[in-house]
């Protein structure tokens, strides 16, 4: 049984988050079901799900979570696919980034977890749905499937609440440094009663980092509160790719722009200065559809016809040897895989994926996956 581990943190034990680019074991997702969340009864939304595990799957193997009332639906749509499991896993909603373990390891061949406070994107402030029970557990219940012990990091401000973040708004090198967005965890419905220079202890403490760089603003200020995983991250120590455009009546132009300018200013934890890739922005901003399809849910946030979907090129997962990037039928679709094939390098294919639906639901591809790093 995968034990909690207390009184220490994963700098003092020597381990550390390592960078996304680094050798992975597999990926973990999530099936999407929730009809507060996904139109016409998540059915779009499973396609797309399906083929983002395919595309995984042709370069490491996919663990897809289940709820038992979707079991039978999940192996028929996805069973006897290639390196792809069906693990039964109740959840509240699919997105497994920000619900999931973030896993370590050591130089020795160690592996364990973090399992941060999970609260739906706010709690009872502006969170995007209630109740969020069954995915405070998901994390756990990762760490007893392969056998990790976990850290729960506590606020520092209050000892008994536990510290809350999500996997989407961190990024690191797995060389000490972590780029995060100060408009999600200084968001006053995450940990209000911490300070900036807190939360970066514990980012310090638990990623096993040395610095820390604050962009200001994300794109989605709604519902993620402004994830960095829409808008930078890394390529390779030294290195990031970031969202970039000169069309200022694009929707994300300002926070586009200023993520660029103040990354390009930016030393890392090795004393770098950061090498700053652009990659563009969709041409067209996308719109969700057939908003009535959804259904009504008590404390859930209402989806409203043409609301904007956070459609972001960034929003992609790097596996082994493979980039798994978002398409959306856009004119600049042929133009990102180009610029992450030239930011990566021959070295990796680019795996394009339609997950347009995945879009409409709140988030991409990073959002609804999580590495396991290869223990060596």
């Amino acid at each position: 049984m995968a034990k909690r581990i207390e009184g220490t943190t994963p700098k003092k034990d020597g381990y550390r988050m390592p960078g996304e680019f680094e050798e992975q074991e597999c990926t973990w997702m999530l099936w999407p079901w929730w009809n507060g969340n996904w139109r016409l009864g998540a059915k779009p939304a499973q396609e797309a799900f399906c083929n983002v595990a395919r595309a995984i799957a042709k370069h490491e193997p996919v663990k897809m979570c289940v709820p038992q009332a979707q079991y039978e639906n999940a192996i028929a749509r996805l069973g006897g696919t290639d390196n792809v499991s069906i693990i039964e896993m109740e959840n509240n909603d699919s997105w497994l980034r920000d619900t999931g373990a973030t896993f370590l390891v050591n130089d020795k061949g160690g592996l364990r977890a973090v399992d941060w406070g999970f609260n739906a994107y706010g709690g009872l402030v502006d969170g995007l749905y209630f109740p969020w029970d069954k995915d405070a557990q998901i994390a756990r219940k990762m760490c007893e499937i392969v056998g990790a012990d976990s850290y729960k990091p506590m606020s520092l401000g209050d000892p008994d609440k536990e510290f809350i973040l999500e996997g989407g708004s961190f990024h690191v090198d797995g060389e000490g440094t972590c780029i995060t967005t100060e408009m999600c965890l200084l968001h006053p419905s995450r940990n209000p009663e911490m300070n900036k220079e807190q939360i970066e202890e514990l980012l310090k403490e638990y990623l096993n980092v040395e610095k820390v760089i604050w962009v200001k603003d994300g794109i989605d200020p709604y519902e993620t509160n402004g994830h960095i995983d829409d808008v930078a991250c890394y390529v390779r120590p030294g290195e990031v790719l970031c969202i970039y455009t000169e069309d200022e009546n694009h929707p994300f132009y300002k926070e586009a722009q200023a993520a660029y300018k103040f990354l390009c200013e930016q030393t890392d934890a090795k004393g770098r200065k950061l090498k700053v890739h652009k990659l563009c922005v969709t041409k067209e901003p996308c719109y969700l559809k057939d908003a009535a399809t959804i259904d009504y849910a008590e404390g859930a946030i209402p989806r409203e016809e043409g609301e904007i979907s956070i459609a972001s090129y960034l929003n992609f997962l790097i596996v082994n040897g493979a980039i798994i990037l978002p398409q959306y039928g856009d004119e600049n679709d042929a133009l990102a895989v180009q610029q992450v094939q030239e930011a990566f390098g021959p070295d990796y294919v680019i795996e394009g994926v339609m997950t347009t639906e995945v879009a409409y639901g709140g988030g991409n591809i990073h959002c609804i996956t999580q590495q396991q790093p290869k223990a060596k």
